[in-house]
């Protein structure tokens, strides 16, 4: 079994204390304020530009414009709010606790990764990873995303109270997971690598589950991770074409639920209701609630990746200010 995570958690003290930020023109005469190091709680009356390969992080900062972390840069913000977009670059990182974006969230091909805690932002999207050989990552906690969250690529994990009030597509990822959140549209995970989990989650729209490759978990007791209870899913629910194993346990669906073209067979528990009924090949129903697989891992995948990128941006921009002091 794939694990869901590719790093291990990694402990880096870091200091933040300067405010550091450099203004330059650009060529529509426009100013544009070059973030290296720290910053605290002023407004940067601009867009912002992280430039590559270079760490900025800042705390209570309200950035009137657009921003652009540009290739291998960092971008940290705690409780801060950006009036635009922020566009992240190949190899790239934006992690967001407790900040609002008000445009949407782009990841680039080949990009690092995008942590949201605690955050509001409009739709996020993780473009194809293309011919980059960085696979990237989407983990999201307790976060409102007002659009559709697109993913083309790599880890995505939403969880703890995560609202996407409009739809939410994967295609090609290396996993899509939701946990504990609410999806106001329809869900689409396609040819997923190592397949899709959903845990007590709720989804307004129709589901769909095609072409995946590592297996469909809906609900608990099957072999992708572990979890407590199943979700309510407001439309038809289709988990197709899948390899790997398709478990249904413990949801409440209110439309009819299609499962064809599996391998091995479906299995769909006695205790799940499902008001329009199944259609399609199923195993022998089986609930044993016994047999949870326990996956700290896979649990832990947004909090151990992003930690590391994190500490190392926030000491890099640490470091960055103490020099220009």
């Amino acid at each position: 079994m794939p694990r869901r995570t590719v790093v291990k958690l990694a402990t880096v003290s870091a200091v933040v204390a300067a405010s550091v930020f450099a203004v330059a023109p650009t060529a529509h005469a426009d100013l544009v304020t070059h973030c290296v190091g720290t910053g605290g709680a002023v407004t940067v009356p601009n867009d912002l530009l992280v430039p590559a390969g270079k760490s900025c992080s800042l705390t209570g900062t309200t950035i009137t414009g657009n921003v652009t972390v540009a290739a291998g840069g960092n971008l940290v913000v705690t409780g801060g709010r950006v009036s635009g977009e922020v566009r992240v670059a190949a190899d790239g990182y934006l992690d967001a606790t407790d900040t609002t974006v008000d445009g949407p969230v782009v990841l680039a091909a080949g990009g690092y990764g995008v942590f949201l805690s605690d955050a509001q932002t409009g739709t996020v999207t993780v473009r194809p990873k293309g011919s980059a050989t960085i696979d990237s990552f989407l983990f999201v906690e307790g976060s409102t995303i007002a659009g559709h969250v697109n993913a083309s690529a790599g880890e995505v994990r939403l969880d703890r109270g995560t609202q996407v009030q409009r739809n939410l597509s994967s295609t090609g990822t290396y996993y899509t997971d939701v946990h504990d959140s609410f999806v106001d549209g329809t869900l689409s995970v396609l040819n997923s690598a190592t397949g899709s989990v959903v845990c007590g989650s709720a989804v307004r729209g129709r589901a769909t589950f095609a072409g995946n490759l590592g297996g469909v978990q809906l609900g608990p007791n099957g072999g992708l991770d572990s979890c407590a209870s199943g979700g309510y899913w407001g439309g038809d629910v289709s988990i197709t074409s899948t390899t790997g194993g398709v478990t249904v346990d413990d949801n409440i669906i209110n439309g009819q639920l299609t499962v064809t073209s599996n391998n091995p067979a479906a299995q769909v528990a006695e205790n799940n209701r499902i008001r329009g009924g199944v259609t399609g090949d199923q195993a022998t129903a089986t609930t044993n609630r016994a047999a949870r697989v326990a996956n700290p891992d896979r649990e832990e995948a947004g909090e151990q990746r992003a930690e590391v990128r994190r500490t190392s941006a926030e000491r890099e921009a640490s470091e960055a200010g103490a020099a220009r002091l």
